[in-house]
């Protein structure tokens, strides 16, 4: 038997923060206390004690494996360097998030997706990551390979998430088709006219794909017994859909309606942390801020910035009358890990699984110092 004490800490337990002390026996949370523990432990001097966070949709691998455009680099390497920034950002559960469906500014992966989660499963069998790392495929419901693809990478891993994306122009995230056109301009460096002409080619692909990929891969899903999430939901129309879908997940709801909608509804409201920090959405839609004063934030990713995670759930509290520090960080630990049918992870709390961030605050900024994982420290 395996046991430590952390003592002289704020703990974040599911509805209250305490100052006292948490017991670690073979790798689970035993005890937690207010005071002094019954026996002398790690003196975390006053800092914060928080369940390890989990993460749902992060997409940062990617930018790992490609670091420039037409720059693939080696995949164990990338794992590791992704999944050490995981760490340091206190994320213990990672969803690794990568793309099924060719699509403008995913190409280069390609069939190299199914080298990366072997590098993956290899970086985990050798005992090279710190973070535990699990699969959530983003399907591009209009590619014409996205079925087949997903298929593929059923029958080869173990998939605990699936996202349905539809970023065809003059729909959800892009019902302006001018913003379309300067997302994917950026991204691809085309000129007016060829991104016109991209522009009728994506609708014609709406028109043949969508809602025959969409009822293929919900069944894929049902069928594997995989947790579903939308994506980009828009109008009510969208909601109705995902109801009808079993969904349980709805990532980034670009509009009040969507997300009042899906709340209401049972649907878990994610939006990005990133959205938060910065008092907006970089791309328009609506602020996770506003959301959260309304009681609509159920879920955090941080989606581009890793470190945005355990930052937003610290200003969510902050800002947000109403919401304590244990409230906000339901939204980046348990209530994520409870999503997708987690349901040994996310609180400090007998039984549980020893994931623990020791947070030291440097004002209003939370920086982590310490990260353990089943009871053993992994930075």
């Amino acid at each position: 038997m395996t046991a430590m004490v952390f003592e002289n800490a704020k703990v974040a337990l599911e509805h209250e923060v305490i100052d006292g002390w948490v017991a670690v026996v073979d790798g689970k949370i035993a005890e937690h206390g207010t005071g002094r523990p019954p026996e002398r432990g790690v003196d975390l001097n006053g800092d914060y004690l928080v369940p390890g966070l989990v993460e749902l949709h992060t997409d940062h691998l990617e930018a790992h494996v490609v670091p420039r455009p037409k720059v693939m680099w080696h995949l164990v390497a990338a794992v590791v360097a992704f999944d050490a920034q995981i760490a340091a950002s206190g994320i213990t559960t990672v969803f690794d998030s990568l793309r099924v469906g060719s699509d403008i500014d995913s190409r280069s992966l390609g069939p190299q997706i199914h080298n990366l989660t072997g590098a993956i499963n290899d970086a985990r069998a050798r005992g090279l990551l710190r973070a535990d790392h699990r699969l959530h495929l983003r399907c591009e419901l209009c590619a014409p390979d996205v079925v087949d693809a997903t298929r593929q990478m059923l029958a080869a891993n173990r998939v605990e998430l699936i996202s349905l994306m539809d970023h065809t122009p003059g729909a959800r995230q892009f019902r302006d088709i001018e913003k379309w056109k300067t997302y994917y301009g950026g991204k691809s460096g085309l000129s007016d006219s060829a991104l016109e002409g991209m522009v009728g080619e994506r609708l014609a692909l709406h028109a043949a794909n969508h809602d025959r990929h969409r009822a293929e891969l919900v069944e894929l899903a049902k069928a594997n017994k995989i947790a579903l999430a939308s994506h980009d939901d828009t109008t009510l129309d969208h909601v109705e859909g995902s109801m009808a879908d079993g969904i349980s997940i709805a990532e980034f709801p670009t509009t009040f309606e969507a997300a009042a909608a899906s709340h209401q509804h049972g649907i878990g409201v994610l939006m990005g942390a990133p959205n938060l920090v910065r008092g907006g959405s970089h791309s328009g839609n609506v602020a996770a801020e506003d959301l959260a004063h309304e009681g609509l934030l159920d879920l955090m990713s941080s989606d581009y910035v890793p470190s945005s995670l355990l930052m937003g759930a610290f200003e969510l509290a902050r800002r947000i009358d109403g919401i304590d520090l244990a409230a906000a960080l339901r939204t980046v630990t348990v209530n994520p890990a409870r999503a997708t049918g987690l349901d040994d992870r996310g609180l400090i709390a007998p039984g549980f699984k020893a994931d623990l961030v020791r947070v030291h605050l440097a004002g209003d900024l939370p920086v982590v110092r310490e990260v353990y994982r089943d009871g053993q420290r992994i930075l």
